[in-house]
């Protein structure tokens, strides 16, 4: 995955070890299972990434994207 911030690129994997966040729920915001975390997780993962926490966990901006779209195309499952 490309990070939008930094340009580090990232994983499910190094994204959680970067952040300190869990993978499982690292994966499950990557996959859209979940579409929220609890403030700390957040700004943890934000903070990884080099962008703000609204840039996360804001809905997509165009109605054309449909279910089978990546809720946050920056991270690659892995």
């Amino acid at each position: 995955m490309e990070n939008p911030g930094r340009g580090k690129p990232y994983s499910i994997r190094t994204l959680a070890e970067a952040s300190g966040v869990g993978r499982n729920l690292v994966e499950k915001l990557a996959s859209g299972r979940q579409e929220s975390a609890d403030v700390n997780d957040a700004h943890s993962l934000a903070e990884a990434l080099g962008v703000t926490v609204l840039v996360l966990f804001m809905p997509p901006s165009s109605p054309e994207l449909d279910d089978s779209s990546p809720v946050h195309p920056h991270i690659d499952k892995e």
